[in-house]
């Protein structure tokens, strides 16, 4: 019986692909296939080749024909071939690739900062790496078949029934699993919401916040208003035509403090009366420190406002894992915009996120990150202290960054200060709303949670080496 391909290729552990072709007969082609193979390094040395007749079978030639092509690179010196072993690619015979062309090399990578004090990344060095194997591996023992097929858009059950639980408890959310959508983190969300046509502008936002999302916004074809901060947050007061507005109403981003009482009643007020919607970016509810957590805007009013959350502050951005919490009128219009096949979020990734919720881990991780952030914020704020008094250390009480207020005119050359003394940062000025009439404050946005445990305390004395002088 003659072998089938999927036979041979069971037998040697690999599929061998090669290409019969040029003058000299099938004989020829296939000695010249095999020493291309071998010389540029598709076939390694000590590689054991399929039997003749399971070859033969596969290129469709005589079982001869691959028995006399073996035999002349076994004499070539090409192969090698012993009773009991096969024939096998030869020890000595290296391969000999080509060199890629100049113009084909990658540039060389500039060297990074010494210290990394930008604002957006928790310290990857104490990602949970053994629980998280523990819940990865508990989620693909139990996971049930159907969890390798397709899918569904919204997210996997699991997952969605253990947030629903842990943002009721622990950020106040009014929600169910059915209204919780899965998507990859809140730029993800943002293009589903606007560039799905689910939401159109204008679209209200604060005056300070990320040019990305700006961007990604525009991109869209959303016109973004800009509303004015101030000590008490956004100046909701300031609404008037818009659809919608996207706020940050637990810690200001990247100014620092959260929405008053009185505001966030008065913008989920003026939601009801205008039909509108407030989008809520729980960017780092978790995070607070010197009292118990601002809760989430959405228990106000879950009709009228759009919970946006993820992990990556908490665990990392690299877990591409986020969640939108919908009033329920907009959860079909969402799903519809995510699409039947669209590039979803890993569902092993999704089970493992649920596991790790449900087994307590993930509050274990959160209370741990929170106390290690509170010491690195004390340890910034009287580092400042001793060696530049003059600076002003704002937005402290919650979060992942601080806001350094400095003299008028003096932003630009400090962020160029910092820069030569090895450290990343941002200027204030990077995060303003080119349409906003607020006045301009110059300052520094630093960023306590990225560099490693060991390296923060030659950070801290960078940074105080780059401060302007009184």
């Amino acid at each position: 019986m003659t072998d089938s391909w999927v036979d041979s290729a069971e037998r040697i552990g690999s599929d061998l692909h090669l290409v019969l072709s040029g003058p000299g007969g099938r004989r020829a082609a296939l000695i010249r296939a095999l020493r291309d193979a071998v010389r540029d390094g598709r076939l390694a040395p000590g590689t054991r080749l399929p039997p003749y007749r399971s070859l033969a079978a596969d290129l469709g030639v005589a079982r001869r024909t691959v028995a006399d092509a073996y035999a002349e690179l076994v004499a070539e010196g090409w192969l090698t071939a012993r009773q009991g072993s096969g024939t096998r690619v030869a020890e000595r015979a290296e391969p000999l690739r080509p060199a890629a062309p100049a113009s084909r090399k990658a540039p060389p990578r500039a060297p990074g900062p010494r210290h990394d004090l930008r604002q957006g990344s928790p310290d990857g060095s104490a990602f949970p790496r053994t629980a998280w194997l523990a819940s990865y591996r508990r989620a693909l023992q139990h996971a049930p078949g159907e969890a390798f097929g397709p899918g569904d858009p919204a997210g996997r059950a699991e997952l969605r029934e253990a947030l629903a639980e842990y943002l009721a408890r622990a950020r106040g959310v009014r929600t169910e699993p059915g209204r919780i959508v899965i998507c990859s983190g809140f730029a993800h969300a943002l293009r589903l919401l606007f560039g799905g046509g689910v939401l159109r502008g204008p679209l209200a936002v604060e005056a300070y916040g990320l040019g990305f999302h700006r961007g990604l916004l525009a991109a869209a074809g959303v016109r973004t208003v800009p509303l004015p901060l101030d000590e008490d947050g956004a100046r909701v007061d300031r609404l008037g035509r818009e659809r919608a507005v996207l706020l940050t109403p637990a810690h200001q981003f990247p100014t620092g403090g959260p929405l008053h009482p009185a505001r966030r009643a008065a913008v989920t007020d003026w939601a009801r009366a205008r039909g509108g919607l407030v989008l809520e970016d729980d960017y780092d509810g978790e995070f607070r420190y010197d009292r118990k957590p601002v809760g989430a805007l959405q228990g106000l009013d879950p009709e009228r406002v759009i919970h946006l959350g993820s992990v990556s502050k908490s665990l990392s951005p690299a877990v591409r894992l986020g969640w939108m919490v919908l009033p329920e009128g907009l959860v079909d219009a969402v799903l519809a915009a995510k699409g039947e096949r669209e590039a979803w979020a890993s569902v092993l990734d999704q089970l493992s996120l649920a596991d790790f919720i449900a087994s307590g881990r993930y509050d274990r991780h959160v209370r741990r990150m929170r106390q290690r952030y509170r010491r690195r914020r004390d340890r910034l704020v009287a580092a400042l202290a001793g060696h530049a008094p003059h600076v002003e250390v704002t937005g402290v009480a919650a979060g992942l960054h601080a806001v350094l207020r400095l003299p008028p005119g003096s932003e630009a050359s400090a962020v160029e200060a910092a820069a030569r003394h090895g450290v990343a940062l941002d200027g204030l000025a990077a995060f303003r709303h080119p349409g906003t009439d607020m006045p301009v404050t110059d300052g520094l946005v630093v960023g306590y949670a990225a560099p490693p445990e060991h390296a923060y305390g030659g950070a801290l004395e960078a940074l105080c080496g780059a401060m302007p002088p009184p």
